[in-house]
């Protein structure tokens, strides 16, 4: 990524005053941007450098610093329990941490920091760790080690060369036609490896604005909680022309817009993915004048791996291969990705850069080259009369019906589907029973959920039930309903509430 500083640094040299990044407190054009990053890069001695960090200028800034100084970054996602930061502290081996959140940090090493660093008219704290642990040996080349979150078990380490981020940065600016024009807003954390490459070195990559509020200022708090008056106050005030959305966020969006909030105009591509999306809030979304996209990608493709375009989409699939991979689908039907890949997981021997990856996601190709997915080749099940279903399919059916916000589907060798769901807000029982027969409308007999069960909470990463990209824990969300799950198939009752 030494390529993106060099094109930082001609930016500046050429319009020094151009503004390249913005919060909500400041603003940095490209001549401070890169004094800041010189300035950083002299403070941050160490090897394996830890970013807790909520997004802003200073997020951006160290990043760019511990690029440019040769170190391995190490993004630490906010919405990681305790034990999971813990598990990543000591699995990356971090020499040095980077955080606006102290007392945290403090309290999983045991220790005082080290010293402050002034980024952006901000202090944060920096934390050395004074074990003598010998980590894992990173791949030759690693630059970067995102910790993908998973369905089961502690985060593994994506070990990323520079290579690999650059040409999915390059892949992705001249896919959406990238311009110095642009705006582009994260509304995602920038520790998701998302983020910082389609909200950070995208924009930076052509000269344009990178904007990075907290995700405060965006109305977004906790592991859920959405203002929405301050989400479309943010949209507002920072007019963007790019922007990454989840599905439930995107749900909330066009919510939002249907209450009456005033849609954002300038929006001229929205990237849509970190989950399966409901082909109906696509539609509902370009009802409401968003230019939405869906796309597909994994942490082990270095993020995005296809994408929808303008003029060049199909309905219902996640669009075709970007040039830095190729795609193919196993005789099994498990999507395969090759092409310039990570370099293999913290602690694994060797590399794994240039090999095939099967993703295990389940999909096909159509004869024009697009994508489709229809679940997860580990949670697809048979039912008790040999049907095979991939619940991502049903749940999103399921959450594209504007009275369900989150689903999770079972019916492993039952006679029926039972669904937990999570109703949006003011939803009485009766209602969401009327919702689950209208998509049960749409679905084969097979797939129609049978019976349901009301959740106690949503679905978050704080309670272990979601990933930070939105995607449900299934295992924890099962063991959690158990016992109603069981109850609904011995008494054949069609839901139950708390």
């Amino acid at each position: 990524m030494k390529e993106l500083l060099i094109r930082i640094r001609r930016e500046a040299a050429r319009h020094p005053d151009a503004p390249a990044l913005l919060d909500e407190l400041i603003e940095l054009d490209y001549d401070t941007l890169v004094q800041t990053v010189d300035r950083l890069t002299d403070t941050l001695i160490a090897e394996r450098i830890g970013l807790l960090v909520d997004n802003g200028i200073p997020w951006a800034c160290l990043d760019l610093a511990i690029v440019q100084r040769g170190a391995v970054c190490v993004p630490m996602p906010g919405f990681f329990s305790d034990d999971q930061l813990r598990h990543l502290i000591r699995d990356a081996d971090l020499d040095l941490i980077a955080t606006d959140q102290p007392e945290r940090i403090a309290g999983l090493l045991g220790d005082d920091p080290a010293g402050m660093v002034r980024v952006a008219g901000r202090s944060l704290s920096l934390f050395r760790r004074t074990t003598e642990m010998t980590g894992p040996g990173l791949p030759p080349g690693t630059v970067k080690v995102t910790y993908t979150s998973g369905t089961t078990g502690q985060p593994k380490g994506v070990c990323l060369s520079g290579e690999t981020l650059r040409s999915v940065v390059v892949a992705l600016c001249e896919a959406v036609a990238a311009t110095p024009s642009d705006r582009c807003l994260s509304l995602l954390p920038l520790s998701t490896l998302l983020e910082n490459i389609t909200g950070l070195y995208a924009p930076l990559w052509t000269g344009a604005l990178a904007q990075v509020p907290s995700l405060a200022s965006c109305g977004l708090s906790g592991s859920s909680g959405l203002q929405m008056d301050r989400l479309f106050a943010a949209l507002t005030r920072a007019r963007p022309t790019i922007t990454v959305l989840v599905p439930q966020l995107l749900k909330a969006l066009a919510g939002g817009i249907a209450a009456g909030l005033p849609a954002p105009e300038s929006l001229r591509f929205v990237a849509v993915g970190g989950a399966p999306v409901a082909e109906s809030l696509l539609q509902q979304a370009r009802l409401f004048g968003l230019p939405v996209f869906q796309g597909f990608g994994l942490s082990e493709a270095g993020s995005v791996a296809s994408l929808n375009l303008p003029g060049a989409e199909r309905e219902g699939s996640v669009g075709k291969p970007l040039p830095h991979v190729q795609i193919r689908i196993a005789e099994d039907g498990e999507v395969v990705v090759g092409g310039r890949l990570f370099q293999g997981y913290l602690g694994t021997p060797g590399t794994l850069n240039g090999t095939d990856w099967p993703t295990g996601d389940l999909g096909h190709i159509d004869a024009d080259g697009y994508l489709f997915l229809t679940g997860r080749k580990k949670t697809a099940y048979a039912t008790a009369f040999g049907r095979n279903v991939s619940p991502e399919w049903v749940e999103s059916a399921l959450t594209g019906h504007p009275y369900i916000a989150q689903a999770a589907v079972f019916g492993e060798a039952a006679p029926f589907n039972v669904a937990v769901l999570v109703p949006r807000p003011g939803i009485a029982p009766y209602e969401l029973s009327r919702a689950v027969a209208t998509v049960n409308d749409t679905l084969p007999d097979y797939a129609r959920i049978g019976a349901w069960v009301i959740a106690d909470h949503p679905f978050m990463p704080a309670n272990g039930l979601s990933n930070g990209a939105g995607c449900i824990r299934r295992g924890a969300i099962h063991s959690l309903y158990q016992t109603r799950i069981e109850q609904l198939y011995a008494t054949e009752e069609i839901h139950a509430v708390p």
